[in-house]
């Protein structure tokens, strides 16, 4: 399990192709201190396990399932990369349950640039997790736990369109001051809209109690 809370952006410096399968070596300083074999390690918001480790670097693979679900088969080498060490069981919990399990991608399609050196960024999702991500609600891009700030186009059938704003220490210590308007990101929607989401849709109820 993860919180959200970035520790460290690496930088890719391999890539092997294994059919349609990829393995990772990762520049890194900071996340690699208390690294075995075997460790969870979220990369841009997905779950990976640490297949090799040298003093600078470490290695991960990621299988088909997980390249057909996220971003990481665009990735080159030179692309920076968010990255958070699984949470200890004595560690502070900072943004919220975050499983490391994409469930989707989003893109970028406007960055609205604030006064105060803030963003507005808006997104847009397939419109199948229309009741899963909601106003006000958590939400995990590129491995980063955020709010969303707005809902908007909630008619479209095809695709959900939402605001994140992103604060500028949240731009300085990840990869979104490498983003602009067309990047895809990883989505994970918060566990807990998911499963209240798909427990109402399997009893057939809407939010507001009566029956569809």
């Amino acid at each position: 399990m993860f919180t959200g809370i970035v520790e460290e952006v690496g930088e890719i410096s391999s890539i092997e192709v294994s059919g349609d399968g990829r393995r990772f070596e990762i520049l890194s300083k900071l996340v690699i201190e208390d690294a075995e074999i075997g460790s969870s390690i979220s990369i841009n918001g997905c779950c990976l396990t640490v297949t090799s480790l040298s003093e600078s670097s470490f290695a991960v693979e990621a299988v088909p399932e997980t390249i057909s679900r996220t971003c990481l088969g665009e990735m080159s080498i030179g692309d920076r990369v968010n990255m958070e060490r699984a949470l200890s069981v004595n560690g502070r919990f900072g943004g919220h349950i975050v499983q490391g399990h994409v469930d989707g991608i989003a893109k970028i399609v406007a960055v609205d640039f604030q006064s105060d050196g803030s963003w507005l960024v808006g997104f847009t999702c397939s419109n199948g997790f229309a009741g899963q991500i909601v106003e006000k609600g958590s939400i995990t891009l590129n491995g980063v736990s955020l709010t969303v700030a707005g809902i908007s186009n909630l008619l479209d059938k095809e695709e959900l369109h939402f605001d994140i704003a992103l604060i500028p220490h949240t731009i300085e210590v990840t990869t979104f001051k490498d983003m602009g308007v067309d990047s895809l990101v990883n989505l994970e929607v918060d566990v807990l809209a998911r499963y209240i989401e798909n427990l109402l849709s399997s009893r057939n109820i809407s939010i507001s109690g009566e029956k569809v």
